[in-house]
């Protein structure tokens, strides 16, 4: 199912089944990062979890301790790609759902 197509380093094309917005954000995140969520460390995330994210400034905590800003454009049986915050500008970016510990979206 799905994939992603066009040269790295820059949004997928051709994923039907997604809505067509696939520009990084023309704003930054906001200015704050939330509390980790209380809770039991998870073995992967759930796709269907992170799809209610879509087009929405999430923070995300990696299971290396890395956190940021994330702006998902595409949700994958196993994997989730979009925009992460540099601290200055979005990069495209896409990682594997089992890396990512917790999500919070806004």
């Amino acid at each position: 199912m799905g994939g992603f197509f066009g040269p790295p380093g820059q949004p997928p094309t051709g994923t039907p089944t997604q809505p067509t917005q696939t520009g990084a954000p023309t704003a930054p995140p906001p200015g704050f990062t939330p509390p980790r969520p209380d809770g039991v460390a998870t073995f992967a995330v759930d796709p269907g979890a992170i799809r209610g994210c879509l087009f929405r400034f999430t923070y995300v905590w990696l299971t290396n301790q890395q956190q940021f800003w994330f702006y998902p454009i595409f949700v994958g049986q196993t994997s989730v790609a979009g925009f992460r915050w540099t601290g200055f500008s979005w990069s495209y970016f896409g990682i594997d759902t089992r890396l990512i510990d917790s999500f919070q979206c806004f």
